[in-house]
This record gives structure tokens, sequence and C-alpha cells, in this order.
């Protein structure tokens, strides 16, 4: 996914300053590909699809190709089959029996956040490296005047205050999304004490979701629609741009932290020990404690349900549910 990729940044960085020199290739989906643009860090980036066919073309060409692989996928066989054939000595974690694959295995320490986890792979090769921020994401200077376009044909000024709010999730776990309609509260809470922009963030099939929040919202006329209109690159510039993003454990809210934006993370099936916004003042507001299964996700276990509660039941999105927009309210005026 594209937040555990921006995760793994810190861990490819410290391999960079252990071996300053080596060739370093990424592999990746097109799905997350982008996140990669322009780090000096990576040599190569080849892209691969998600099927056997296209893993089954990379490993004919690259049989014991590589010295070292670090397997930073927590679950899926498919990287630790790519890994086995393609490399010489094997990095990647200890648990499922796609361990077997590995010269080297090193536990899932899932109490703690998911950069350090992914950063222990490389310490297992005696690299002492300590992180405090997330690596930036770059984009291209048409990235930058598409966006500066976008937000001028909008309305945005320089010294407007803009919250990029993120509401959707990926499609998996959906139940990762705090209500719709709370999201149209706060926002109009925001709007009104700190005459506020607001501008949604996501993908083209979120875009009449957030149509759904904005038509409840007071202030709409004060709230931007950019699902689907941007590249993720694109994306990476709009959040830099904004002075405060709040969304749920997505993709998008990895984007925010690395961009160095004041970051309002919400969790409910996840816990933010493991997911939160990393960095210095981010807030990863977690209220699961009303729910006897939260956390129900569990990535290394495979384990990301939608909700273990039935649709039809009172008790769906219990652990989200219980965020209020006051409990929200009250955090955003920690990190302002």
């Amino acid at each position: 996914g594209i937040g555990e990729t921006i995760l793994a940044l810190p861990a490819i960085e410290a391999l960079r300053k252990r071996f300053p020199k080596t060739e370093i290739n990424v592999l990746a989906t097109s799905r997350n590909k982008d996140i990669f643009f322009g780090n000096k860090n990576i040599n190569n980036i080849i892209a691969i699809k998600l099927n056997p066919f296209s893993a089954l073309n990379f490993i004919l060409k690259n049989i014991k190709k590589y010295d070292l692989i670090i397997d930073m996928e927590e679950y899926l066989n498919i990287s630790a089959i790519i890994s086995f054939f393609s490399g010489r000595r094997i990095v990647g974690y200890s648990h499922g029996a796609r361990a077997k694959l590995y010269t080297d295995k090193v536990k899932y320490n899932d109490r703690q956040h998911a950069a350090e986890t992914f950063l222990d792979l490389i310490r297992a090769l005696d690299v002492a490296y300590e992180i405090s921020k997330l690596p930036s994401l770059n984009f291209s200077k048409n990235d930058k005047n598409f966006v500066d376009r976008f937000l001028k044909n909008n309305g945005i000024k320089s010294n407007d205050f803009v919250v990029c709010v993120a509401p959707g999730a990926a499609e998996s776990a959906k139940a990762r999304m705090w209500p719709y309609e709370r999201y149209a509260g706060l926002c109009d809470e925001i709007i009104s004490k700190h005459n506020a922009k607001i501008i949604f963030a996501g993908n083209l099939n979120e875009f009449e979701l957030i149509e759904n929040i904005q038509k409840n919202i007071e202030n709409k006329n004060k709230t931007i629609n950019a699902a689907g209109k941007l590249s993720l690159n694109q994306l990476f510039y709009l959040i830099k741009k904004s002075n405060l993003f709040i969304g749920n454990d997505a993709g998008p809210m990895h984007i925010a932290a690395a961009q160095g934006v004041k970051t309002l993370g919400l969790f409910g099936p996840n816990l933010p020990i493991r997911f939160g916004p990393y960095g210095k003042g981010n807030i990863g507001l977690y209220k699961g404690y009303n729910c006897e299964f939260s956390p129900c996700i569990n990535v290394h276990k495979g384990q990301v349900p939608d909700c273990l509660y039935p649709k039809s039941s009172n008790d769906y999105q219990k652990c989200m549910k219980n965020i209020s927009v006051d409990d929200v309210l009250k955090e955003v005026e920690k990190i302002v």
C-alpha cells in the first residue's frame, strides 16, 4: 500500500548510507512506484503487476542477480518467492511459512511504529540508524505548476488557512472511515473558527463520498472536491501546501506526515502506535477501546477485515463511531 511504502523510505535511506556506492533497485507496483520519484537513495525503480506472469517474468530475468534482497512485505507470499529466486542473501520477517525462503529472519515487532519495524530489517545488517521524521516525497516542476493553477482557479490564496481532509480509505477495510456526516460537522466548525478553506483529497472512486459530505456542510462554498483530479505526485505537492491535514488511517495521512504538514489521523481498527502519522507534533486519535476486537487489522498476519461486526448491526464501525466531532476539534486546537 501507499502508506506502508512511505513508511519504508527511512529503511531505504539507512541502506543507502550503509552502502553508499552500491546499486539499489526497488521492486514496486504501478500503485506505489511514484512514491520513489526523484529519490536519490534509489538507482532504479522496477514496476511489476501483482500477478503470477509478471512475477515469473521478473524472476526469469533476474535469477540470483542480487547479492542482497530486503523483503519488506509482511505477509504476501509472492514477494518471498521472488526474493528466493532472485537473491543470494535475503532478509525478511520471521513469521509464516514464507520465512523458510529467507537466509536472515527478523521478528516483526507489532508494538512499535511500522517505520521502525521496516528499519529492523536493515538493522539486521549491523546498521545503526535512528529516525525522527519521514523523508519528504518528490514531485516535478510540472506537478507544482499544475497544482498552483488548480488552487488559483479554485480561489485559494497564499495567505488562506488551508485544511486538507481525506475522508476515504483503500478498498480493503473500509471500516477505517470516520462517518461522513461527522466530517461535515467537523469542517463547518473549522471553517467557522479558523476561516479555513477545505480541500478534500481522494481518488476518483471517492468523489461521490466527498460530494455527500459537501451537501451536509453549511459553508460548502469554502470547500473544494479534488478527488480524482490530481496524480499521486501532484497530491504530494497539494498536501505540502496545506496548513493542516485530517484523515483516516490511510495513504494520504502518511503523505501529509512525510511532507511536514501538521497531521491528525483518526484510528479505530488499527493502532496509532503502529501506523500513526509519524513525526513530532502529529496526532493519532484512537478511541477503539470500546470495541472488543480492536485492533482487528493486523497487516503482518494478513488480517485486514472490513469490520467484525455485521453491517446491519448498530455496532458496525463501533470503534470509529466512538470518535466524536468534539474529540477531533480538541485535537485540532492542540495541533494548530
